[in-house]
């Protein structure tokens, strides 16, 4: 039997390129579209978990959302159900699917974060802080995990060539509109790459992306800021 994969956030984008991926390496694939469940919600994450025909030896945390724009003006709604799916919804799904792993002793978990995780995000301040959060969980859990057989990688995309930036808004921002972005398929098989290797974060993006990465170290956060502010400030500012 074909080892069992669950993929969150497949309508679309690199979600649905991990699918794909994960489809053309031999697993089956339970691939969760946003109009199956609403995983923003206890509720959808419970009926999700009920709703899985096997255990799972694969899941792909891809779910999300952003929101751009000033957070003191912007939607106080929309802000919430992002850090509803985002971050609560991930957590909670983790927790079901991983006491699983760890009492089989066997398991594969990959978290999509983000380049964003490490720079405080002006005018995607919900998102950026989401990310950040949901890196230092995954790397929590891969240390808490590892004795117990169960692997965690973390997915840090830079800029990627999905529907993203059209629903939070970001169509008028440098971000959104003129950064070159990357192929998510090329992302998703980065991804895969890691996550069977046991890698603890896959940065895939352009090559000077990933330089900026790991010299992120090195700058101050209010300069990091500063440049988040200047890719996702709508241009017509």
């Amino acid at each position: 039997m074909s080892d069992f994969a669950v993929v969150t956030g497949a309508t679309s984008g690199i979600g649905l390129e991990l699918a794909r991926v994960l489809e053309r390496n031999g697993f089956d694939v339970f691939r969760v579209a946003e109009a199956d469940y609403d995983l923003a919600t206890p509720e959808g994450v419970e009926a999700l978990y009920a709703d899985l025909p096997r255990p799972v030896d694969l899941i792909a945390l891809n779910a999300g959302v952003s929101e751009g724009g000033e957070f003191a003006t912007g939607d106080l709604a929309a802000h919430l159900r992002l850090v509803d799916l985002d971050v609560r919804g991930t957590v909670h799904l983790a927790k079901l699917v991983t006491a699983d792993m760890r009492e089989r002793g066997r398991g594969r978990v990959l978290f999509s974060s983000s380049m964003v995780a490490i720079m405080p995000g002006p005018f995607q301040a919900t998102y950026n802080a989401s990310k950040s959060f949901i890196q230092s969980f995954a790397l929590a859990l891969r240390n808490e995990l590892r004795p117990y057989g169960v692997t965690v990688t973390v997915l840090m995309p830079g800029p990627t060539d999905t529907q993203i930036f059209a629903r939070a808004g970001q169509l008028d921002t440098l971000l959104g509109a003129t950064m070159c972005k990357a192929d998510p398929a090329d992302v998703a098989q980065a991804a895969f790459e890691g996550v069977m290797a046991d890698r603890e974060r896959v940065v895939a993006a352009s090559l000077p992306l990933r330089v900026a990465a790991h010299a992120s170290g090195l700058v101050p956060d209010a300069i990091k800021g500063q440049l988040n502010r200047l890719i996702a400030r709508p241009l017509r500012r």
